[in-house]
């Protein structure tokens, strides 16, 4: 999300450059290529507007550090305004009521309701160790009650079950008082949606608030709706106190103007955002990292906790202790390496964090990923002779790897002068070296790494 709009934001500020001083005439055209860059991104108008003239009354006249360019002080003021049309600082999501407590998710149907459900439901229980009760009172879409059964499962919630004959209000009715017989901390309500904004609809979700009395009333929106998200954020901001909005499928070829709109139309917090399909893809969102992310700046704090938190720490300490004790890198210890990679969203999901100047030297959008899955499939192809010895692998077998894997033998030949690049290296990094990259993996940071 966001690369076309990334992109014009960092052109527009190149004819700054040069420019010892921020005037009036030497930012009109800017700000006129800002606008334009916003509205392409599909951000409502009236937040256009504001958006601008804050930028226009912080940036006029502004003196610029000696260390810094006219165009990265403008950047600078630019980042400030889109974290505060954001939000500011993070929100957080903190349950203070009396268990259970009582989330309802609204939204429009395609939005993404239910897998949110399951995925807020995994967070509470991952960061909270909260006992999470699902229910549906999708009484209209069978499959729906049937598919958060399965998502509630998956990420170890408790399910209640419903019956497409039941009324939705009295679907949610019992499941409180089985969250409340079962001392549950939290219930979550998925409640059905509707292809466009309907009185039917608004009418349903009311009821449901009423019947359940809740404490959190979430507003789930596709970060790919554009100007409809904002459409129906307003109307589902006049039929519920809602309380937080999340932002689903913002990983996708999004122009992202609902991520700046929804927030400034509700004037409520966005809490989470969604940043795949797998149970463990919902996020806190942070107005300033997305904003970082916006202006091309990437959003390497959270590349790092998500290394941290999804790197498989055995798994690379048992290399470690390979390497060290000189047992050598095989192409089975690639593979692994390969499959965390894709554990944690593939290359693609990794580049979209880093600074437009570093991702712009990447693969192209997707080329990264189909080239892990090749390299994977050329590995399982190998005998297991091979992947522990591949110095054995000649011309022959070779081809007869790439007849197996399907793809060309000029793949096998690359992949294994990556291979041994990489044993190259790693035999360099043997003692001490590799032990200090290690602290990484275990919560900390190699030392002399900013912060370590």
């Amino acid at each position: 999300m966001f690369e076309s709009l990334s992109e014009r934001l960092t052109r527009t500020v190149q004819n700054l450059r040069g420019r010892g001083r921020i005037s009036e005439e030497n930012i009109a055209e800017t700000l006129r290529e800002v606008r334009m860059a916003l509205l392409e991104a599909d951000v409502a108008l009236p937040v256009v507007r504001s958006l601008i003239e804050a930028v226009k009354t912080r940036a006029l006249g502004t003196e610029v550090a000696t260390s810094l360019t006219p165009g990265q002080a403008f950047i600078g003021i630019l980042q400030r305004e889109l974290t505060e049309l954001m939000g500011g600082r993070p929100a957080g999501f903190a349950l203070r009521a009396q268990p259970p407590v009582v989330v309802v998710l609204a939204g429009l149907q395609g939005a993404g309701k239910t897998t949110t459900a399951a995925k807020l439901a995994r967070w509470l229980i991952e960061s909270g160790g909260k006992r999470v009760l699902l229910v549906s009172t999708d009484v209209r879409r069978p499959a729906a009650i049937l598919q958060l059964e399965r998502l509630a499962a998956q990420v170890g919630a408790s399910f209640a079950p419903s019956d497409a004959e039941q009324h939705p209000e009295d679907i949610a009715r019992a499941a409180l008082g089985e969250a409340r017989r079962g001392v549950f901390d939290v219930l979550i309500v998925d409640t059905a949606g509707r292809l466009h904004v309907d009185a039917e609809l608004m009418e349903e979700v009311r009821r449901i608030d009423a019947a359940v009395g809740s404490s959190e009333r979430l507003f789930v929106v596709d970060a790919m709706a554009g100007q409809d998200a904002v459409n129906a954020a307003r109307a589902f901001g006049d039929a519920l106190d809602l309380t937080g909005v999340i932002l689903t499928k913002a990983d996708g070829d999004a122009r992202g103007g609902a991520a700046l709109s929804v927030r400034h139309v509700t004037g409520r917090p966005i809490l989470f955002v969604g940043v795949g399909e797998k149970p463990d893809a919902l996020q806190p969102f942070d107005p300033e990292r997305m904003a970082s992310r916006i202006l091309g700046m990437g959003d390497v704090i959270t590349l790092v906790e998500q290394v941290q938190k999804q790197v498989d720490q055995k798994e690379a300490e048992r290399l470690a202790k390979k390497v060290v004790s000189g047992q050598g890198f095989s192409m089975t210890d690639l593979k692994a390496q390969l499959q965390q990679l894709q554990h944690m969203g593939g290359l693609s999901a990794l580049v979209d964090k880093l600074p437009a100047h570093l991702a712009r030297r990447s693969l192209p959008a997707g080329q990264g990923d189909r080239e892990l899955c090749r390299q994977i499939a050329i590995i399982d192809s190998m005998t297991r002779k091979e992947r522990r010895t591949p110095s054995i692998i000649d011309g022959s077998r070779r081809r007869r790897i790439a007849r197996g894997a399907g793809v060309q033998v000029q793949d096998v030949n690359r992949l294994m002068k990556q291979f041994t690049e990489m044993q190259r290296m790693m035999k360099s990094m043997k003692g001490g070296k590799l032990r200090r990259l290690m602290g990484a993996f275990r919560g900390g940071l190699p030392p002399g790494f900013p912060g370590g």
